[in-house]
């Protein structure tokens, strides 16, 4: 039996070693699965904040594989994991932009280092290709951090047709996100005031520049590794 589950780990451990990229875009699609369970409810909130606190353990992990330094990532996700437990667990949401700020720093610099990781090689491997995917949802959830941020210190600044009145939720901000970053422009959430604008138009800058220079870059090497 124990030889049967050395087994049977050798093979996540081979995985997780050669393809860390595919657990934390792995992690990253299935916490879609879970946020439209979170709302403004005192669970909602602790959820959130368990999601988090797994999500940004495998960002760090991640940045092991590339030429980022680990020290700056853990310096930035202990501060932010230690903010959201508090907040969740005290019930002090001022915490929380503090936690999501260094939490967009932490995606921001993981994101980083994987693109310097997947232009520093001239060959793809089945890592970059997870690396690009991770990469995308690393910016996605970094601008939707800075989005949670910017709402909470300049309320009023996202408006929606469905309840105008209130804060968008997390879900809405990371939609409104994904719709910028991909430059398909299909959300119904749209930034009013001027440091929504602002962090929307960088996010429309970061995601042409990501697809033109590092998508279309490794999209020719694979097809120049055919060829061969």
């Amino acid at each position: 039996m124990e030889a049967q589950g050395r087994l049977w780990k050798r093979p996540w451990g081979v995985l997780a070693r050669s393809h860390p990229s595919a657990f934390l875009l792995a992690a990253q699609l299935l916490s879609l699965l879970i946020y439209p369970a979170i709302d403004d409810t005192s669970s909602g909130r602790l959820l959130f904040g368990a999601v988090a606190l797994v999500v940004v353990p495998l960002a760090v992990w991640v940045v092991n594989r590339s030429p980022a330094v680990r020290w700056i990532a853990w310096l930035l996700a202990i501060p932010a994991m230690l903010l959201t437990a508090f907040a969740v667990l005290l019930g002090v949401p001022a915490l929380l932009p503090w936690s999501a700020m260094l939490e967009a720093a932490l995606y921001f610099y993981a994101a980083g280092g994987l693109i310097s990781y997947m232009l520093h090689d001239h060959d793809v491997s089945a890592d970059e290709l997870f690396a690009a995917g991770a990469t995308f949802t690393l910016l996605a959830w970094g601008f939707a951090y800075a989005f949670f941020v910017v709402q909470a210190w300049y309320p009023d600044s996202f408006l929606s047709p469905v309840e105008p009145e209130r804060p968008r939720r997390w879900l809405e901000l990371l939609f409104l996100s994904f719709s910028n970053l991909s430059a398909t422009g299909l959300s119904d959430i749209l930034p009013t005031g001027s440091a929504a604008r602002v962090v929307a138009m960088l996010e429309q800058f970061a995601g042409v520049g990501y697809i033109a220079t590092v998508v279309s870059r490794l999209i020719g090497l694979t097809i120049v590794r055919h060829r061969r």
